[in-house]
């Protein structure tokens, strides 16, 4: 549901009830940030509808590898809260952004990588709480993601351990060139995909086959991988187009 996140929470659930779909992403945040409300009115639409959610973490102003340890603790307690909320509503899974690299970076040199790490262990461990599967969305190096390729999802594995997936978002891993090295480097951590089309440059969240990925290809790849997870369409313009390319696609 990102393409509604700029309209009301009221018009977002009326927009659910059209949608012909088993599941759907909710973005706590913004006009559509979780609370006691809303969560009751999802879950009468999800029992009218028998529709699946995920949650979609918070992410404005959210870094799970801030050197401030004031801005980093309100991060903490906010995802947690977000948890609890998607635990209500028997999501399926929730997506977590990886952190963020700051303007004093720099001055510490692998600090950030190692609160990011510590910071997904200390996720991980209470998402059991709250019966959740926790996956994380690879972002571009450009907007100043710690983790955007798979050596960096893997390190992550390898120096933690961590019971956590891989939401593959191809928009994003086209800016980086790095779809088809996810896809054969770590497909069984792959749970989950965000799929909107770009050029490129910048993730613009077009509609699909309006940019320049291959989706015939990327269907074929995934195909191969037999992929069981969920395919969320994550664009936010020409919506019920690129619904029905994609139910083509992996028809």
């Amino acid at each position: 549901m990102l393409y509604t996140l700029g309209e009301p929470f009221e018009k977002m659930l009326k927009r659910l009830s059209k949608v012909d779909t088993a599941y759907a992403e909710i973005v706590d945040d913004g006009f559509h940030t979780l609370n006691k409300r809303r969560v009751e009115a999802l879950n009468k639409a999800a029992k009218s509808r028998d529709i699946t959610y995920t949650v979609h973490c918070p992410f404005a102003d959210i870094n799970v590898a801030s050197p401030s340890k004031f801005m980093l603790n309100a991060s903490l307690k906010r995802l947690k809260q977000s948890m609890a909320y998607a635990s209500q509503l028997d999501a399926k899974l929730w997506v977590l952004h990886p952190g963020l690299v700051t303007g004093i970076s720099p001055f510490y040199p692998g600090r950030e990588w190692h609160q990011n790490a510590k910071s997904i262990q200390l996720l991980t461990e209470a998402a059991k709480n709250f019966n959740l599967r926790v996956a994380i969305e690879n972002l571009p190096k450009k907007y100043g993601s710690i983790m955007k390729t798979p050596q960096d999802f893997a390190r992550l594995y390898a120096e933690t351990g961590v019971d956590a997936g891989i939401v593959l978002d191809v928009g994003h891993a086209n800016l980086e060139n790095q779809t088809e090295s996810f896809i054969t480097q770590l497909p069984n951590k792959i749970w989950h995909f965000h799929l909107s089309d770009n050029v490129g440059e910048v993730d613009q969240h077009l509609g699909i086959g309006y940019g320049r990925i291959n989706w015939e290809d990327f269907a074929a790849r995934i195909m191969q991988i037999d992929f069981k997870g969920i395919v969320m369409l994550e664009s936010v313009f020409n919506l019920e187009e690129s619904f029905s390319k994609l139910q083509k696609l992996f028809a």
